[in-house]
């Protein structure tokens, strides 16, 4: 009995537990089997350690649970609102660089506008009255010079030209026995001399004209400075053309009507001296006329004046029309009307041009346009 007592006795273990360590003890020799079983507690420690971090994750989780409307209670926004703003970031990156483009584009067309715009003096160098002064005479030396050339080259042909000058004369003369004299010896030499001048400045007159252009250039706009050459060409152009038609339309009329007093009793027998001066005066007086066109397109070019403006003081034109060719012309009417239709005619032209290519008045921007976006 004693013996039983002392004898101590192993755990009683499950049948089923008993048998599966019988068999692993019995499969595995001592040292293999004692691994076995600190590498199962070892996996269990671990297991045991995740599922403490995976609660305490939800715990988490749970605490600050989102609200999809609201967001969650820990401030972080709504997982719409997210991924709007991931969506927008990524649209903002992408129009970025497009935004910066454009607005490049916008301040080089506006830098190109600004510098068309921007007269040649804008940068603080006014030009002082004595250099304008400076300025004229180096422009009519050099219109001076070029008459000089014209004078000339002409004079070679000074005999053709005033056989040319007093055609239209010498024609209404020879029905009635008319001459033309001259009652001072060097008269006829002197006129030879000036028609020489009056050809020679008709030859040259593209580049008085360009001259005279220059001199205006320093308050224009550097836009406006490329046209200068095409004006002065047109200018030489309408003032041959003037002189041309105050030649061959005006001359045979007003001649025809002031010969028409001569009778047996009354001959006439003008000078050289006084036909060269009546025919220089009208030939030149047809030809400034004929710049009116030129004259209105530059003022509606500058923005002076309109098309609408010339038709609504059309009536005042008119008059001022009628002033201006009793100034130029002989005290007669004939002339008058002579140079008077000729002006309205070239109004009109005027006001057609000032439309085609004058200046358009900017347009008040719609409402459409200067709405913002909603």
């Amino acid at each position: 009995m004693s013996e039983e007592r002392d004898t101590p006795q192993d755990p009683v273990l499950p049948p089923e537990q008993e048998a599966g360590q019988s068999e692993s003890e019995t499969c595995l020799p001592p040292d293999n089997a004692k691994a076995a079983r600190e590498e199962e507690n070892g996996e269990d420690t671990v297991l045991h350690l995740s599922d403490s971090a995976h609660d305490i994750a939800d715990g988490e989780q749970g605490d600050g649970e989102a609200d999809p409307v609201h967001g969650d209670l820990n401030g972080e926004p709504p997982a719409d609102e997210a991924l709007g703003g991931v969506e927008q970031g990524t649209a903002d990156e992408h129009s970025v660089p497009t935004a910066l483009e454009q607005a490049d584009e916008a301040f080089a067309e506006e830098q190109r506008i600004a510098a068309k715009m921007t007269p040649p003096n804008a940068g603080g160098n006014e030009m002082t009255f004595t250099e304008h002064l400076e300025e004229l005479r180096k422009r009519l030396t050099r219109c001076l010079v070029a008459a000089f050339v014209g004078l000339l080259v002409c004079y070679g042909f000074a005999e053709q030209l005033f056989l040319q000058l007093m055609a239209p004369l010498i024609e209404q003369l020879a029905p009635s026995g008319g001459t033309l004299i001259y009652t001072g010896l060097p008269e006829a030499f002197f006129t030879h001399l000036k028609v020489a001048a009056i050809a020679g400045l008709f030859l040259v007159s593209p580049y008085i004209f360009y001259q005279l252009w220059m001199f205006i250039a320093p308050g224009l706009y550097e836009g406006e400075r490329k046209w200068i050459v095409p004006i002065a060409l047109c200018s030489a152009l309408c003032f041959v053309a003037g002189a041309l038609f105050g030649y061959f339309i005006v001359f045979p009329f007003g001649f025809q009507f002031f010969l028409g007093y001569a009778t047996d009793f009354i001959k006439p027998m003008p000078s050289v001296k006084e036909y060269f001066g009546f025919a220089t005066s009208m030939l030149f007086a047809f030809g400034f006329i004929f710049e009116l066109p030129l004259f209105m397109l530059f003022l509606s070019a500058l923005g002076v004046v309109t098309h609408k403006t010339l038709r609504k003081h059309r009536k005042y034109a008119i008059l001022a029309n009628f002033i201006v060719a009793a100034i130029l012309t002989p005290p007669d009417v004939v002339s008058q009307l002579l140079m008077a239709g000729p002006l309205l005619l070239l109004y009109e032209i005027g006001i057609w041009v000032s439309y085609v290519f004058g200046k358009r008045p900017k347009e008040p921007e719609s409402d459409a346009q200067s709405a913002t976006p909603a």
